[in-house]
């Protein structure tokens, strides 16, 4: 009987001590599975040095090919933001951001566009950036070089006597708008008016000549030493149009205002003097 009863007993401590230890193991797989749920669910991608941002230039035709080097050189210093442009002429691209396209900085390739959009309060920040010179660039095709250097403007024409003279379209191209000054100042504009082929900017301006669809063309410095194809005749003394100054500006719409900000900073260092001269540009003073 006492034997029974011991062995009874021992058969329900046994089976006390293995529910504990179900009991246990179940809590244990519980509450690991609990976490393994839990790292899964809530796991967090690995975050790059900084946040990558992309910024939107609108920028004046006559500084695609010195925008595009300094992009290159900001992008590897600031590998987290990504620049884009949009060039264009600079009236164009001011009427673009009147009606409310997307942008963070502007650049303009004269005052008035800048002025209209400070009128409009546009403008976060704004300041002179460069300035620039006006030439008449020849096709080397159709024009002795010989008889066009250092001569004025009027005996210049006549003495090439083009069919065709581009330049930009005066009420939205700057440079247009400079040309027109220099022809008026030199009593030439209306004289000329049938020659006139007129292009969306300044570039487009550039590519009549180089392609020979006309003769001769009203262009920045900067354009005319990016090109291989045209020669510079003539460089038109400045007292002729108004200062040829372009401005730049964070616009109030931006939607990054910190990377707009360093990209504004960058483009007014002092380590990129080099690289504007080189493109036929100055610093504003």
């Amino acid at each position: 009987m006492n034997k029974t009863l011991r062995n009874s007993k021992l058969t329900v401590v046994c089976t006390m001590v293995l529910i504990i230890m179900l009991i246990v193991g179940c809590s244990t797989n519980g509450n690991q599975q609990e976490n393994v749920n839990t790292t899964v669910e809530g796991v967090t991608p690995v975050q790059t040095k900084g946040k990558t941002q992309k910024i939107l230039i609108s920028a004046a035709a006559s500084l695609s090919v010195v925008m595009d080097d300094i992009i290159t050189q900001f992008k590897a210093e600031h590998s987290d933001i990504v620049v884009e442009v949009n060039y264009g002429s600079s009236g164009a691209l001011q009427k673009q951001i009147e009606q409310g396209a997307p942008a963070d900085l502007f650049v303009s390739a004269g005052m008035k566009q800048m002025d209209a959009l400070e009128e409009q309060a546009l403008l976060e920040k704004s300041t002179p950036l460069l300035k620039n010179e006006m030439v008449i660039v020849a096709n080397k095709q159709f024009v002795n070089i010989a008889l066009a250097n250092d001569v004025s403007v009027a005996k210049l024409l006549n003495e090439i006597n083009p069919t065709y003279i581009a330049i930009g379209e005066p009420d939205t191209v700057p440079a247009g708008q400079y040309a027109r000054q220099v022809l008026q100042h030199e009593k030439l504009w209306d004289a000329w008016k049938e020659q006139y082929v007129y292009a969306k900017d300044v570039r487009q301006v550039l590519n009549y000549v180089e392609q020979g669809n006309a003769e001769l063309g009203f262009v920045y410095l900067s354009d005319a030493i990016s090109s291989n194809k045209v020669d510079i005749i003539h460089h038109i003394d400045s007292i002729t149009h108004d200062p040829i100054t372009y401005p730049i500006a964070i616009l109030k719409n931006s939607k990054q205002i910190e990377a707009a900000q360093l990209f504004f900073d960058y483009l007014l260092s002092e380590e990129l003097t080099a690289l504007y001269e080189q493109n036929g540009f100055k610093r504003a003073e």
